[in-house]
């Protein structure tokens, strides 16, 4: 019967090659001639080696692995399509995508790529096709030159070629994220492997089984799938598997390469970045990025995503720079905007994921340096905001250092926008290591974000509004 081995975001891992080798032990321990190795996206960037390899650091696993079947993430364009179309050219997997175009409208490595592919493994066909989020060049500002058609549209027409070919099975390779739940709705696929979110799912929705291993390797996904009857799945942990020492020893000798080494700060209580504490809210990772943007651009905001700071190891000891590369990964300057008090508010009601309808519901997706917000989480509402120690004054004009990715996509704090840049600064990175240098990495939650439910704390100024807003 064949099977499907599901692999996706493994994202900055290539940065500790030992969990990569295990990846890939767990990969080849259930590989054989009745396995397909899927993967669906986001495997080749962000993270330290990501952005000295430019994304080819990936091929180490690919090859590896004998990955046969992979479809694109956002962060699969983190260097511009021209670094993409080198690693696809490279890579031993056939890649699938169905809504991804250049500019002339032609698809996207068209010499390399293809919308959907025929498997036949133990006699069973199997059809597959892949689709990438539409968002993706507000997502990646890198990827802007592409052209991303409806997923949605593309895949009904990839499904109705395929079965028209006579396949037993369709398989969607997806990174859709939350989108994935429409697609199993609107056409008729039997698996869809999903990516883009980081949370694991395993279910069925309209009998399509839906599957998501989560992030950086920690998951596959095993599948039977025969012609007909019951789709079963196993899923598998790879943090005890056997490790592909081969890899390790790849991926470290391009790690020594890297030059990253020198030690900027010591931290004596570790700063967690894991997923659940850089979405909860405030946290001591997020308030010290925070701080270095603000120190850097002398602005009166800073402004650090949750999204944009990468999970990993928790910082201990020694933190060097390679250490604060794979915080915020990414070739983005800091950049300071001008805004008024009443943008500044909307800006501090876009952390919560429910106004922006962005990430998973309870998400909080701002980290702030001279700011005090306090937020009512039961009624989605911001009940006071202080800059400086003030409250904040919607007719005055501030002053917010950020991001550049927060003035280009519209799927975080929209109201900021290009119209509002008013400087630039340094690489993010290469900035919160100066400020390490500096000042260091010690900091504590300090009450900058406090997320309360139903009651206004008396010692709290309500937010100023003017009547016509």
């Amino acid at each position: 019967m064949p099977r499907l081995l599901h692999y996706s975001d493994v994202e900055n891992v290539y940065d500790d090659p030992v969990r990569v080798g295990r990846l890939a032990g767990a990969i080849r321990s259930r590989d054989a001639p009745d396995a397909l190795v899927c993967g669906t996206g986001d495997n080749t960037a962000p993270g330290v080696l990501a952005l000295i390899e430019r994304g080819r650091q990936a091929l180490d696993l690919f090859h590896a692995i004998d990955a046969d079947l992979e479809t694109f993430g956002n962060h699969d364009f983190d260097f511009g399509p021209a670094a993409t179309r080198s690693i696809v050219a490279d890579a031993p997997q056939t890649w699938l995508s169905a809504n991804v175009y250049e500019p002339t409208g032609e698809r996207f490595a068209a010499d390399h790529v293809v919308d959907h592919a025929i498997e036949a493994v133990d006699g069973v066909r199997i059809g597959f096709f892949g689709v990438t989020d539409p968002a993706t060049p507000s997502l990646n500002p890198k990827s802007g030159e592409l052209e991303f058609s409806d997923p949605y549209e593309a895949a009904a027409t990839a499904v109705s070629e395929l079965r028209a070919a006579g396949v037993d099975r369709v398989v969607a390779l997806s990174h859709l994220g939350s989108g994935d739940d429409d697609l199993a709705r609107g056409v008729d696929v039997d698996v869809i492997l999903g990516g883009h979110l980081h949370v694991e799912r395993c279910e069925r929705i309209d009998g399509t089984l839906l599957l998501r291993p989560g992030a950086n390797g920690r998951v596959i996904f095993e599948v039977d799938l025969g012609a007909t009857g019951p789709i079963e799945v196993r899923r598998h942990e790879t943090g005890d598997a056997s490790v592909a020492e081969d890899v390790v020893e790849t991926l470290r000798g391009r790690v020594d390469a890297a030059g990253l080494d020198e030690v900027v700060a010591h931290v004596e209580e570790p700063l967690t970045r894991d997923e659940p504490t850089v979405f909860g809210g405030e946290c001591r990772i997020g308030n010290v990025v925070a701080d270095a943007y603000r120190w850097a651009l002398d602005a009166d905001i800073g402004l650090q995503n949750s999204g944009g700071i990468r999970d990993g190891p928790a910082l201990s000891g020694d933190v060097t720079v390679a250490d604060l590369v794979s915080v915020i990964p990414f070739e983005e300057r800091v950049v300071r905007a001008e805004l008024t008090g009443a943008e500044l508010l909307a800006v501090f009601r876009e952390s919560a994921a429910d106004v922006v309808d962005f990430g998973d519901a309870g998400w909080w997706h701002g980290h702030f340096s001279g700011a005090e917000i306090r937020w009512d989480d039961e009624a989605n509402e911001l009940l006071a905001a202080r800059v400086g120690g003030e409250a904040v004054d919607p007719d005055r004009r501030y002053t917010l250092a950020t991001s550049a990715y927060l003035l280009h996509t519209d799927h975080e704090f929209p109201t900021l926008r290009e119209r509002h840049r008013a400087g630039e600064g340094g690489i993010q990175y290469e900035v919160l290591a100066d400020y390490a240098r500096q000042f260091g990495l010690d900091t504590a939650v300090d009450g900058r974000v406090r997320r309360l439910s139903g009651s206004r704390p008396i010692a709290d100024e309500p937010v100023r509004e003017r009547s016509n807003e």
